[in-house]
């Protein structure tokens, strides 16, 4: 497949997608009203500062670090109106959830995230999507938003236009990797997950494999047919849990190995710094065409892994895959989930050895 983002490199390096933020960055995102223009730009600085760390420790693929939403998956909440922001009663996070029908908001809130980082990065620029079934999973609510959409795979199915267009807004744009953030799916590797979907409502499909194979149809609707990109699928586990504090999920990716080689991607982006049994075996199964980005550094907060533990992982996952077929990344974003406390000068350290990893490699394999 031909995509934009040609590195150049062998190893070349880059982060998921979100960096730590400040309580000052947090501040000013949480605005409730539009930004005045002093706020609009002490948001620019931030984001121009947090592009320049990446850069400064020797990333070749940067993000904006996701700095200018409230959340990850919230937002969506930006490109459409029918949505109601506000608490979880379980455990007290911001909480967004579909109300009302969706009607598509002018197109482009991304789109300007990517605009600004363009005119600031002088390294390739990567930008991300939340994948229209985890909008499903967590978005959805059975009581509040049955008026609207009485099935949460309606939901689902109504946010794949409202995606597709600003993807490929952003494919017009010239952004060079277009990432699509999937953990739901690659929950469904985990033998207790799986059994959750058995013997669901008898009208919607049950079980686990028609639930994945519905993650990979939508993820696919998003992004299928768009050129001159680097198309990318993001699956996490375990590692942004970690983080956060949550239930961690187990198993490796044989039971989804079948839906993995069905996206119409170029690149998946899989956590390998714990690797569980088989998981080297598992990249062999793989297409061949699919680039992988070994999440090869971990971001659980405290552990800062030195540039040749990096490179010894890599050097594992190249008994299964070709080097060619190699990207350096962390195991998921370093702040996964709006509140998640991370210091990012350790970060800053962990992204420099990922960056040193991907020189030693070079020296030895290149």
């Amino acid at each position: 497949m031909s995509t934009q983002a040609d590195y150049g490199m062998l190893f070349p390096t880059s982060v998921v997608g979100s960096m730590p933020r400040s309580d000052f960055v947090r501040e000013l995102v949480a605005l409730e009203a539009s930004p005045s223009p002093r706020q609009a730009q002490a948001l620019d600085a931030a984001v121009t500062y947090v592009v320049g760390l990446q850069e400064e420790a020797g990333l070749d693929v940067v993000t904006d670090g996701e700095w200018r939403r409230a959340s990850y998956i919230g937002v969506i909440a930006e490109l459409a109106h029918g949505f109601e922001v506000g608490v979880n009663p379980a455990n007290g996070r911001p909480w967004t959830i579909v109300v009302d029908k969706l009607e598509p908001k002018e197109g482009g809130f991304i789109v300007r995230e990517a605009r600004f980082l363009k005119r600031v990065a002088s390294r390739k620029i990567k930008v991300t999507l939340p994948a229209p079934a985890l909008l499903g999973e967590r978005m959805w609510d059975p009581e509040r938003s049955a008026s609207a959409y009485p099935k949460r795979r309606d939901f689902v199915e109504a946010c794949v236009p409202i995606l597709r267009r600003e993807a490929e807004l952003l494919a017009a744009e010239g952004v060079d990797v277009i990432q699509i953030d999937d953990p739901h799916l690659c929950l469904l590797v985990d033998p207790e997950v799986r059994a959750g979907y058995e013997g669901v409502d008898a009208e919607e499909p049950g079980g686990a494999d028609s639930e994945a194979d519905f993650a990979v149809e939508t993820d696919n609707a998003v992004v299928e047919g768009i050129k001159n990109t680097k198309l990318a699928v993001h699956l996490c586990r375990r590692a942004g849990a970690r983080v956060r504090g949550d239930v961690c999920y187990s198993g490796d990716f044989s039971p989804i190995i079948d839906q993995l080689n069905r996206l119409a991607v170029h690149h998946l982006t899989m956590e390998f710094t714990s690797p569980g049994a088989g998981e080297v075996e598992v990249f062999r199964r793989l297409r061949a065409d699919l680039e992988i980005g070994l999440g090869c550094v971990s971001v659980h907060p405290g552990q800062v892994d030195t540039p040749e533990v990096i490179a010894a992982r890599v050097e594992q996952a190249m008994e299964a895959i070709d080097k060619e077929r190699i990207v350096l990344n962390p195991d998921c974003g370093f702040a996964p989930g709006s509140a998640a406390r991370v210091d990012i000068d350790e970060v800053y350290t962990k992204i420099k050895n990922l960056a040193e990893a991907g020189r030693l490699l070079r020296q030895r394999h290149g």
